[in-house]
């Protein structure tokens, strides 16, 4: 991997057709606050989180982009949110079988989900970590029963192996939600998936 991109390159814009990834404001608290607060939404994590944990994340993630150059972006769709949740890149900060690893997530408001709105801003993540960062691999990874997240790994081309399900360090051994599916991409992979029309995403000012 090369040295995270100077300050102004990783404060880059990332546009698809319809979206846009962009660094945090103060304003999108509020709203990634009600994310976290709405049961559908978090129905595949541990619990809920209040206003001030929501916060607490935010301020990570911030952290993140000043310490690596790179992070999850605020999604914004233009003309209809300003933000829809988060998708990017982030160090897994914990020990398994696939780790040190770099992984793409994202957590967007039920409001925006089914539309391919995650699947087109990853595909922006993606073309920035194995374009602009050389990242050799991009891991994902939920639990089982999160259908939809699996099938956005599934769009983009990752791959499964059943062999490679790992129990997540961070949840207690009985918590119904420890087993976890791994996907990842290699950036072969990746650049194998690209027609030759320009890779999807564009970093831009």
């Amino acid at each position: 991997m090369r040295p995270p991109p100077a300050p102004e390159e990783a404060a880059a814009l990332l546009r698809g057709p319809r979206v846009l990834l962009r660094r945090w404001r103060d304003s999108d608290r509020a709203a990634l606050a009600a994310i976290h607060a709405d049961p559908l939404a978090m129905q595949h994590f541990p619990g809920l989180m209040s206003a001030a944990d929501s916060n607490a994340l935010a301020a990570r993630l911030e952290a993140h982009f000043a310490h690596h150059g790179f992070g999850p972006w605020a999604l914004e769709i233009p003309g209809l949110v300003e933000f829809a949740g988060f998708v990017g890149l982030l160090k897994v900060a914990f020990d398994a079988h696939f780790t040190p690893a770099v992984e793409i997530g994202w957590r967007l408001a039920p409001a925006w989900w089914g539309q391919g709105y995650a699947t087109e801003a990853a595909q922006c993540a993606l073309a920035y970590g194995f374009t602009l960062l050389d990242l050799p691999q991009i891991v994902s990874f939920t639990v089982p029963a999160n259908l939809r997240s699996l099938a956005v790994m599934q769009r983009l081309g990752m791959h499964s192996d059943p062999r490679e399900d790992f129990l997540h360090p961070r949840l207690p051994p009985d918590h119904p939600l420890r087993l976890h599916r791994l996907y990842r991409l290699t950036r072969q992979q990746w650049l194998a998936r690209q027609d030759g029309s320009g890779r999807p995403g564009q970093a831009g000012g």
